[in-house]
């Protein structure tokens, strides 16, 4: 197998600053020469990871491609502080009082604040190897992110053996960092079938408690209480994928920084494993307050390229009324009526389902094809057209 990906050359090394290829590259490049330069200084600095740098792979999608599948990679490089005074300031930026803290609540401010206040690596190309072949994993931006386009050829054995081994198109790859060789890390797969269910749930006041109108009781549910489920949800997506096969992505508006607890929240509750599709956010960029933005213009626009790569898939969206959940689902299920099946929003506010702002938000979408609901059992159990 020959694995290939979209950013620079492949499993080619940086190109050396005394090397011919940059001149070329420059030479190429005319009146943008400035621009190229900066990029191929950022690949010629690049280096290896350093013992104190870690990496986290995010559960990663694979689509169907031209002879296989094309595996979708996005992770982080970062290095780990414990710098007491910056996580001071932020809990006073967040607005929590540590006088009216208990013992528990400061030790989880302590944990995930420690998610916002690390140093992100930027110009790290890494790459990886898993079943005795080299994937480039890609060179880490500014953000510390990188992401990365793999390919898995259909009728190479490797790949066969991987795919059987999976559950629900889970599969679980254990991988080894090609120039560290000690260093082991796991990445999971979600294999979408161009058929097939799809779940796109909200998680905050979806799946978990986060009373986002109160914004007291938000920032502490975010920063300094365990998180806790929404009683019955994970009980009913559990029956949703055992009886219709159905696939998960979560999508929140919530910043990557919270993946780590987040993504430990679902698997403790018995949420089945997914996707995990987050804001991005950079505390050095911006205030904390745009923490809890609005997510009407980042959801639909992470939302629409299932819909749009997948048109064969059926797929069940799943939110709540805090926010404008019902209109951005309203408004994709009028774009997508063919593909969108279900839209369920859980009654935080209060409404009726016949108040004025569920009459405009789903206009022209069948009645059947959405439910207002305050209770998990008020859900089907089984999926059905």
């Amino acid at each position: 197998m020959n694995p290939r990906s979209t950013h620079g050359r492949g499993g080619a090394e940086p190109v050396s600053p005394g090397r011919r290829p940059r001149v070329a590259l420059l030479i190429a490049c005319g009146s943008a020469g400035l621009a190229c330069l900066l990029f191929v200084v950022a690949l010629a600095q690049s280096s290896a990871l350093h013992s104190d740098e870690r990496v986290l792979l995010y559960p990663a999608l694979a689509r169907p491609a031209p002879g296989g599948w094309e595996v979708l990679v996005h992770g982080l490089v970062y290095e780990p502080e414990r710098r007491r005074l910056m996580a001071a300031l932020l809990r006073r930026a967040v607005g929590l009082d540590e006088d009216k803290m208990t013992a528990e609540e400061k030790r989880i401010f302590r944990e995930r604040s420690g998610y916002f206040l690390v140093d992100d690596e930027r110009d790290k190309k890494l790459a990886v190897t898993v079943g005795g072949e080299r994937f480039d994993l890609g060179v880490s931006r500014a953000t510390g992110h990188f992401a990365s386009h793999w390919r898995w050829r259909t009728n190479d054995a490797t790949v066969a053996d991987w795919l059987s081994r999976g559950s629900n198109r889970l599969v679980e790859l254990d991988l080894t960092l090609t120039k560290n060789p000690e260093r082991q890390l796991k990445l999971q797969v979600h294999c979408l079938e161009p058929a097939g269910w799809s779940v796109i749930s909200d998680i905050d006041d979806t799946i978990k408690v986060s009373q986002v109108r109160d914004r007291d009781q938000l920032l502490a549910n975010t920063f300094s209480r365990p998180f806790r489920p929404v009683p019955g949800m994970a009980q009913v997506y559990r029956r949703w994928e055992q009886s219709g096969g159905a696939q998960f992505h979560y999508v929140t508006a919530s910043p990557w920084q919270l993946y780590q607890p987040l993504v430990d929240f679902t698997r403790s509750n018995g949420f089945p494993a997914g996707s995990f599709h987050m804001k991005p956010f950079r505390i050095k960029d911006q205030s904390v307050i745009g923490l809890f933005s609005s997510p009407q213009h980042y959801k639909p626009k992470v939302i629409e390229p299932f819909l749009r790569d997948f048109p064969q898939r059926r797929f069940i969206l799943v939110g709540d009324s805090g926010e404008k959940d019902p209109e951005i689902y309203g408004a994709l299920t009028r774009q997508y009526p063919q593909q969108i099946r279900h839209v369920f929003i859980r009654n935080v506010t209060g409404e009726d389902a016949e108040s004025p702002r569920y009459r405009k938000a789903f206009e022209g979408v069948p009645r059947e094809r959405w439910q207002i609901f305050k209770e998990a059992s008020e859900l089907g159990g089984v999926l059905t057209e």
